[in-house]
């Protein structure tokens, strides 16, 4: 019994060891404004492989940007004929290491009065522009998180920016490798009182291989 129990621990180290050693996926993000590469993270596979999927059934082809905030981020993922998601939501993946500067691809989700479990919405998620930010706001965002940022963290967030007071609430699950001048193109585009860009702003998601 002891031996089992010893081979079963070895077979799941195996599968974890591969797991993190697996090339990160890359996908193309296609606007009316130019492209986004961006690479989805390994450590969550299941906002990773939910993504991999909508992408797979094309559920983003021509999806639009609804909801576009100067100096905070680009949100999209309801489906072309106007469904804003698949029904479902994803556990929550919250890491550390993965937090919100600019550039982050992160999953939006219902406010915790509806959602206390802080469950990802299954298709809707955000791309972060944000502001560089003092050393001392970052700190002040840290102590009401709870989060506890590296040093290497807090010079990225004064240096390229990004949203603090979202880490440990919503699961960024890839981040932006090129196309960063896109995300503020989008960003700078005209909206009406709900956000929303007065000119639609389309998206296309494919997979690299």
């Amino acid at each position: 019994m002891r031996n089992i129990l010893l081979a079963l621990c070895v077979m799941i180290g195996i599968q974890l060891t591969a797991q993190n050693e697996k090339p990160e996926t890359l996908v193309v993000i296609h606007t009316t404004y130019g492209d986004i590469t961006a690479k989805l993270y390994n450590d969550t596979p299941k906002h990773r492989d939910n993504f991999i999927k909508l992408i797979n059934e094309g559920w983003f082809n021509n999806s639009p940007f609804h909801r576009v905030i100067r100096g905070f981020m680009i949100q999209g993922g309801g489906h072309m004929d106007g469904k804003p998601d698949p029904g479902y939501t994803i556990p929550a993946e919250f890491l550390p290491h993965h937090f919100h500067k600019k550039g982050a691809l992160s999953a939006a989700r219902m406010p915790d009065s509806m959602n206390p479990r802080k469950e990802s919405s299954g298709s809707q998620f955000y791309i972060v522009q944000g502001r560089p930010m003092q050393e001392g706001q970052v700190k002040a965002y840290a102590m009401k998180t709870g989060a506890n940022y590296t040093d290497e963290q807090i010079k990225t967030y004064a240096t390229i920016g990004g949203t603090p007071h979202l880490d440990g609430a919503y699961t960024v699950f890839g981040e932006v490798l090129d196309g960063f001048d896109v995300i503020d193109k989008i960003a700078a585009v005209r909206t009406a009182q709900n956000d929303r860009p007065v000119e639609t702003v389309s998206m296309t998601i494919e997979i690299l291989e």
